[in-house]
């Protein structure tokens, strides 16, 4: 995957920035929101940013 590429447009979050997110102890879409901002403007990027949320807890899970 890669980390650097733009999840959402309107608050320039990247796939890494979710990760970091997540790997931080976020693990619902409203904890990534408050530490990215990202899907707090337009809302088009919240089905993928959830998706990478989904995979991300679940890679932090299985550590």
């Amino acid at each position: 995957m890669d980390n650097d590429k733009v999840v959402c447009y309107c608050q320039n979050v990247t796939n890494g920035m979710v990760k970091d997110a997540v790997m931080d102890g976020a693990s619902t879409l409203e904890e990534v929101q408050e530490a990215t901002g990202a899907g707090t403007v337009c809302g088009a990027c919240i089905d993928n940013v959830q998706h990478l949320i989904d995979q991300f807890v679940k890679e932090r899970d299985e550590q």
